[in-house]
């Protein structure tokens, strides 16, 4: 019988020569889910040997990682800003890039939003983050593909946030009801451009909806619509907070400025302008 050890070691090298990257954490992850276990968990025992019916359980997984599908759907869960989060190909994989998206909108609001609005949702990750940072707020979620939204739906309802969140379906303001106004409104819409998703991770290209990835030849289409269309929905002193592309702030400026917006580009830990704030 083989052990955590030798799995271990074998898994690693098999990670490795599939160009997996994190062989190391991932190997950790994949073994102690399959085994029901915390990954720190493997420490304690390493030379605990493994039976045939729990080889038999890591196999797939280790097959499907191999194969660059992202880990998060082979788990089937991510963490986003301390929330735990079901996630699978029916949406984006939530990145920890937009978590300083919510960090940045709690620094920059003087009082908490009473009326929030996520657009293009996802798996509902910034609604459901600012809906638990902000108690009191009505938060509204809209995405394009039904499928998001049912998985939006459902991790509100395993967060027990299903009564404050209101999901519609279609593109970007349409659904919304005339007159509907919000002291917040966010987005981390699609913003590759057609080349960048040429050149993108096989997890990224192979598995993830690439209708939440790329926004025409600059990456900019979407982001000229919302912008294009925001101040009519936003209240009065309300926020429009982005993630873009590093290289769009010079037009998203133009853009903002175009449509009576005042813009203002954030940078993210890394020090890339990737946030862009707005206001009327």
């Amino acid at each position: 019988m083989l052990t955590v050890r030798e799995i271990k070691a074998r898994t690693e090298t098999f990670f490795s020569q599939k160009g997996v990257p994190n062989e190391k954490l991932d190997t950790d992850i994949l073994i102690a889910h399959s085994l029901g276990l915390k990954r720190l968990d493997l420490y304690l025992d390493m030379d605990r040997p493994l039976t045939e019916a729990q080889l038999e359980a890591l196999r797939p997984l280790v097959k499907r990682r191999a194969s660059r599908e992202p880990l998060q759907y082979i788990i089937g869960t991510t963490e986003f800003y301390g929330l735990t989060l079901k996630v699978d190909p029916r949406a984006l994989i939530p990145r920890h890039e937009t978590e300083e998206l919510v960090d940045h909108i709690v620094e920059r609001l003087a009082a908490p939003p009473p009326r929030i609005l996520d657009l293009g949702t996802g798996s509902g990750a910034l609604a459901l983050a600012l809906a638990s940072k902000f108690p009191d707020a009505d938060v509204t979620a809209i995405d394009q593909s039904g499928e998001a939204l049912a998985l939006a739906a459902e991790n509100a309802e395993a967060l027990g946030l299903a009564e404050r969140l209101t999901v519609l379906q279609g593109d970007w303001f349409a659904p919304l009801p005339e007159g509907s106004q919000f002291d917040l409104i966010v987005a981390n819409p699609p913003y590759l451009t057609e080349a960048e998703m040429q050149t993108a991770a096989p997890e990224v290209v192979g598995h993830e909806p690439a209708e939440a990835l790329v926004s025409g030849r600059d990456g900019l289409d979407d982001l000229h619509r919302i912008l294009g269309a925001a101040k009519d929905y936003l209240a009065e002193g309300g926020l429009l907070a982005l993630e873009t592309g590093i290289a769009q702030h010079a037009a998203l400026k133009q853009l903002a400025q175009d449509n009576g917006l005042s813009g203002e580009s954030l940078e993210d830990l890394s020090g890339r302008s990737r946030f862009f704030f707005a206001i009327s």
